[in-house]
């Protein structure tokens, strides 16, 4: 048996049926094995960046880790901003990269990197296989590393040669059992918290992406309506608990609603649960719940205390630590509470029949939402899908948070359409962040994947140049667009089907044809370029009051 088949017998003992990667001249014998083996389902993608935000959707979407492969020099480089978006974000991905051979290495032979010493701060761990025997233990550990306590990425690099190894016949490889890590909980920690949830009157759970990464979405509705506390959630927290739920509040912080953030800053009781207070949250730290006792539930002990101090903090498993909490809490009516945040809920409404992306992304929603995984690029459109679709299950929203990677969006569509195949997959996009990521309409095209792109064109870079309004004198350096690109044509250059709208009512009648749907399509919405995002928290300002208008 040669390297590269062993290392193709290590990826089927780990669960692994989808791979998506670029071929090159260092993993060609990896690929040469993947010819006749029919096990794997390949998707090649048109970039390698695309490849690893491809394999960050799979893994979002199905709770799985993600493999690709790339080769060697600018092969391994290209993958740099896709395994920083997936460590930002906890996703665990196997990032597997070919390399010189070993007599090469270090001589700063044609295609090599240090790709491990690019990757360290950015991977959960790295390794670089010195020995065809290692390679069994190594692709265990880094599958285990990928998915034990805070998930993220793995990297291995493989030197060409030990591809091409033979290893002997009598060498059996059945694969290492993964070690189950134990969970070790405060429970006198975790009593405090129970007793301070007993004794609050203005509850506040704040959900984070931990809760989606540990599987506990279901816990975490059965909690909040055993206490009956209203939730807030980050970027990454979407979808724990269905917007439909009324205690679902959506999004806090810096565009997070008024009310949301009103009722953090009035709570008596802030309940942090796998989240990490990141700074779009919090905005001021010396400013946020400051009439709250902090609870911290997590299984990272780094950011416990990071960034805001907490009052209690219990570090471990999030299912056994919900588990015992939903036990040992009263049941709570919390309806004056609730009243009180409802009452101060912005009245102002965008106009119906007026073509902003709030009311676009409404009728997306209502044609879309049952059982349909939501991606989206970086900037403006990002931030109405966050405020305005209504996720109704953990895992269908799928975004670029802690990095914020403009050019994410499509591979990350594209790995969530092959990993659920039977589910509608939208991509909501602007031209900026299209721009980035638009040849990977070949990868759509060629193994047509019938995912579905809202592309909002307002014809600039239209987050930047919103704060370029707001806060830099309407000085816009750079971020105006032209408008020379005629995206239908170029996305029907690709084999890709598209339509354009400039109206509700046009738009009404795209999305009534079903047949339009039955491929790959995309349908531009051209909006105006001064269409801002609100409510906005400038930066370091207190949650509490947000810009909700611009006069």
């Amino acid at each position: 048996m040669k390297g590269s088949e062993l290392l193709l017998k290590c990826l089927k003992h780990n669960g692994v049926d989808t791979i998506f990667g670029y071929p090159g001249g260092s993993v060609i014998p990896l690929y040469d094995a993947l010819y006749e083996d029919n096990h794997f389902n390949h998707i090649r993608t048109a970039h390698e960046q695309g490849a690893t935000h491809a394999a960050d959707g799979y893994s979002r979407s199905t709770g799985k880790v993600g493999v690709c492969i790339v080769t060697s020099g600018p092969g391994a480089t290209n993958t740099v901003t896709g395994i920083a978006s997936a460590y930002m974000d906890s996703v665990p991905m196997v990032v597997i990269t070919g390399q010189v051979t070993r007599d090469l290495l270090g001589r700063d032979s044609f295609q090599e990197v240090d790709i491990t010493g690019i990757t360290f701060s950015i991977t959960k761990h790295s390794y670089i296989v010195r020995d065809v025997k290692e390679l069994p233990e190594i692709v265990d550990k880094a599958f285990e590393i990928a998915t034990e306590g805070r998930p993220g990425p793995v990297l291995i690099d493989i030197p060409k040669d030990i591809f091409t190894s033979i290893i002997e016949d009598d060498f059996q490889y059945e694969g290492n059992p993964l070690c189950k890590c134990e969970s070790s909980i405060d429970e006198e920690k975790l009593a405090m918290v129970i007793e301070a949830i007993n004794n609050s009157k203005k509850p506040m759970i704040y959900a984070g992406g931990g809760v989606k990464k540990s599987g506990v979405s279901e816990m975490l509705t059965k909690f909040a309506e055993k206490i009956d506390s209203p939730v807030v959630s980050t970027v990454m927290g979407l979808g724990a608990i269905s917007r439909e739920n009324p205690l679902s509040l959506g999004m806090v912080g810096m565009h997070g609603f008024k009310e949301n953030n009103l009722a953090v800053s009035n709570c008596d009781l802030l309940i942090g649960i796998g989240a990490r207070f990141s700074d779009r949250v919090i905005g001021d730290p010396n400013n946020f719940a400051t009439n709250a006792k902090v609870i911290h539930l997590d299984i990272d002990s780094s950011e416990i205390s990071k960034n805001i101090e907490s009052s209690i903090s219990v570090i471990g498993d999030l299912r056994e630590m919900l588990s015992k909490v939903i036990k040992g809490v009263d049941k709570k009516d919390c309806s004056t509470w609730r009243e009180e945040i409802e009452n101060n809920k912005d009245e102002n409404k965008v106009d119906e029949n007026q073509f902003h992306p709030t009311n676009i992304l409404k009728l997306f929603n209502e044609k879309f939402n049952k059982d349909t995984f939501v991606a989206t690029d970086v900037g403006q459109h990002q931030m109405w899908t966050a405020q305005h679709w209504k996720f109704n299950f953990p895992n269908s929203f799928i975004t670029s948070g802690g990095l914020g990677t403009m050019g994410f969006g499509l591979g990350a569509a594209i790995g969530a359409k092959a990993g659920n195949p039977d589910k509608k997959v939208v991509l909501v996009t602007g031209d900026g962040s299209f721009r980035m990521n638009c040849n990977e309409m070949f990868t759509l095209s060629r193994y047509n994947l019938p995912v579905i792109i809202l592309l909002l064109n307002n014809c600039a870079l239209g987050m930047v140049r919103q704060w370029q309004r707001m806060f830099f004198n309407e000085r816009f350096s750079q971020t105006d667009m032209d408008n020379c690109v005629d995206y239908v044509n170029l996305s029907k250059s690709f084999g890709v089907d598209a339509y354009s709208a400039e109206s509700i009512d046009e738009l009404k009648e795209i999305l009534s044809k079903d047949e339009v749907f039955e491929g790959p399509v995309l349908i531009e919405c051209k909006i105006c370029k001064d269409e801002n995002v609100y409510p906005i928290v400038p930066p370091g300002k207190a949650i509490e009051s947000p810009i909700l208008s611009w006069e």
